[in-house]
């Protein structure tokens, strides 16, 4: 344990006994597994993409995990208003990159999600949803006070057209997968909020003919959908890689680096990572993976009972279900039990802009989830 006393009144001190250690170890034991696993997955998929050394890709893995963990740490020490003040400016930010990408972004598998910005590339998405989590909150807990939804403050117009100009922009990528998790964020926001149920009710029917709608007008989401729906049907390399994978691993695993499938799974080191895990790991450690973010997430709610601040609230809630259901995506996709998504496993899956938006986001969750008194 870090030798802080409880009357260390320093900066590391306060934040010591007031920040969630449980939470903290979950997600640096996500991070450790991450380590891990990419460094099985790196060398074939650097031999797949040509011109790499074979742990090149493991190394940079490295040096954003170690960001990352910098960041997740550096964002918990600070107080709320100043995260305020962050994430309304990384929303500004994001949206204007966003732009870019639509303008001179580079086009990868028919969409243009990126911005090559010298020898870095950068996806302004996973940046946009912590900040506009946050964002959101904070524009939604400028409540009347009588326990109304606040319909008619100006604040809740401009949450609305931050995440209508949001999906806008996420729609022309296209970017379906993405446009899907920012508007459950935001749904779960005005409920939470004080929306009442027949608004609910009417944007969940809304959410349920857009996609219907993304079904019939965009061939790529077309493709996966159908590709689930029949197994026989063409689309379906990767995941029936996957469950192989799944299938070769068992209960114990053929042990870390020892995996074949990933070899066959081009998107083995991001997309389709925990098929290496369920492969090299084995069934008894691929569900405490699966644990870990479970915990994160219900530990996480778990605080939030104990919360006065409406902004905390929502803010926290917006958080972990972007962190959650992300998760649960990547996961449930590998297992072919929904159509696949390009989204990355949290902590786990290769990429920079992922990992250091989620650091990013879970570090303003342990930031307000801190034992405070009269924060507003």
């Amino acid at each position: 344990m870090i030798g802080f006393a409880r009357t260390d009144t320093s900066l590391l001190g306060r934040w010591w006994w007031t920040v969630d250690r449980w939470t903290l170890a979950a997600l640096i034991g996500l991070m450790g597994f991450g380590a891990l696993l990419i460094l099985a997955a790196s060398p074939v998929a650097a031999d797949r993409i040509g011109g790499l050394g074979s742990f090149q890709l493991a190394q940079r893995q490295m040096v954003y995990l170690t960001m990352g963990l910098a960041i997740l740490i550096g964002v918990s020490l600070l107080d709320p208003l100043l995260l305020r003040r962050i994430a309304v400016a990384g929303l500004g930010l994001s949206l204007v990159m966003l732009i870019l990408t639509l303008v001179v972004g580079a086009e990868i598998k028919g969409s243009t999600r990126w911005l090559h910005l010298g020898i870095i590339s950068l996806q302004p998405s996973e940046l946009a949803k912590p900040c506009f989590a946050v964002t959101a909150a904070w524009l939604l807990s400028a409540h009347p006070g009588d326990g109304s939804f606040p319909k008619h403050r100006p604040e809740t117009w401009i949450a609305t057209a931050l995440w209508g100009a949001l999906i806008a922009i996420l729609l022309l990528q296209p970017d379906v997968g993405q446009a899907f998790l920012v508007s459950t964020i935001w749904g779960v926001q005005l409920f939470l909020a004080g929306l009442p149920l027949q608004w609910v009710a009417m944007l969940a029917l809304a959410g349920g003919i857009s996609l219907i709608g993304a079904y019939f007008a965009l061939p790529h989401v077309t493709a996966r959908i159908d590709g689930f729906l029949d197994p026989s049907g063409a689309g379906r390399y990767q995941v029936d890689r996957s469950i192989e994978a799944f299938m070769n691993g068992g209960v114990l695993g053929r042990g870390p680096g020892e995996g074949t499938v990933k070899a066959l799974l081009p998107d083995s080191h991001s997309d389709f990572i925990f098929a290496v895990a369920g492969e090299e790991l084995g069934l008894i450690v691929t569900l405490l993976i699966v644990g870990l973010f479970a915990f994160v997430v219900l530990r996480g709610f778990s605080r939030l009972l104990q919360e006065d601040s409406l902004f905390v609230l929502l803010a926290c809630t917006g958080l972990l279900v972007q962190f959650g259901l992300q998760a649960l995506i990547n996961m449930a996709s590998a297992l072919n039990l929904m159509p696949t998504k390009g989204m990355t496993l949290p902590f786990i899956s290769y990429g920079g802009s992922s990992l250091l938006a989620v650091a990013f986001g879970m570090g303003m969750v342990l930031a307000l989830t801190r034992r405070r008194i009269g924060v507003r």
